[in-house]
């Protein structure tokens, strides 16, 4: 088969996908444009995707086309009632990052918690030695221990960082957007309760009509005013402008987020504004991205790319 992996560097340069090339001819591009789509790829019968836009118009061309191989679980990239109507296969991968984002949601919360930053500084910059202490207690850190954790989205990623959180001692309850109820022993509460009860609000829902900024001014305010929110989901769940308002004026402690509505973030960004940076801990969409989870993405794909040269299909979007 002929095979384009079409934005390799989201993978990372780290990654082997030598195991691409047992089934034919691959080509690696770092990061097609979708308007070279149609033009660049007539021949290939395989696309390995992972932020680029394919849909009627850049498709069209690409007549051998039979698979899409998504290195993602959303598909909102993907013009999936096109893809239906040629009778392209759709597959995602799913679940290949959970252990990553978990580690990622606390490793995020435990930095503005605890600042070992400012630590870190302190004893390296000598000031610890000169200081005639044997402590350094001018940055207050609180335990997580007793604090209330609310989970807006609780499935696999979400049940996983209510575990993890109810080992460190927290009370953890959940609100579902979807409205569906689950055998869980964590209660089940409406959004306005969980805001305004919660220590630490984190948010592990897919991104749709129902979340798409589910976090705006109205909502934050609803929540303590030393309440830390953490996204690791979607970026457009939490309407940044409402969140850069809402520190600055004080309705909340603190934000963490791995997602952006706009990536990469841009200069005009309202997250810019917050006067006080220390209220914001911001990563690069990272979360998913450790060795391990890359690892398992790419032997994911392998195994969609095998399943369906054996006409079993697995991980299929939508089937027909």
């Amino acid at each position: 088969m002929k095979i384009a992996v079409l934005d390799r560097r989201t993978l990372g340069e780290d990654m082997n996908l030598s195991g691409l090339e047992q089934f034919g001819e691959v080509e690696y591009f770092q990061n097609i444009r979708e308007a070279e789509v149609g033009t660049r790829l007539a021949d290939k019968e395989v696309l390995v995707t992972n932020k680029v836009r394919l849909n009627r118009e850049n498709l069209k061309n690409l007549k051998n086309l039979k698979l899409i191989c998504l290195t993602a679980t959303g598909y909102n990239n993907v013009d999936i009632d096109y893809t239906l109507e040629r009778g392209i296969t759709v597959c995602n991968v799913a679940g290949y990052s959970t252990p990553s984002v978990v580690q990622h949601t606390f490793s995020m919360l435990f930095h503005m918690f605890s600042r070992i930053d400012i630590q870190d500084r302190f004893v390296k910059s000598g000031k610890y030695g000169a200081s005639g202490n044997f402590t350094n207690l001018k940055s207050p850190f609180p335990e997580l221990e007793g604090k209330s954790w609310g989970i807006i989205g609780l499935g696999n990623i979400g049940s996983k960082v209510a575990e993890v959180a109810t080992a460190f001692g927290a009370e953890v309850s959940y609100y579902s957007a979807s409205g569906r109820d689950r055998e869980t022993p964590y209660r089940r509460l409406e959004l306005d309760e969980l805001l305004s009860n919660s220590d630490i609000v984190s948010i592990h829902a897919p991104l749709n009509g129902d979340t798409e900024h589910l976090i705006n001014i109205e909502n934050l305010k609803k929540m303590k005013s030393t309440s830390i929110l953490i996204n690791v989901a979607r970026g457009p769940i939490v309407k940044e402008s409402d969140l850069a308002e809402a520190l600055n004026r004080g309705y909340i402690g603190g934000a963490c987020l791995d997602v952006f509505e706009v990536e990469p973030l841009t200069e005009q960004s309202p997250l810019y504004r917050v006067r006080n940076m220390e209220k914001l801990v911001l990563t690069p969409h990272i979360a998913w991205g450790s060795i391990e989870s890359r690892e398992r993405l790419v032997g994911e794909i392998i195994k969609n790319i095998q399943a369906f040269t054996e006409g079993k299909p697995r991980n299929v979007v939508k089937h027909q």
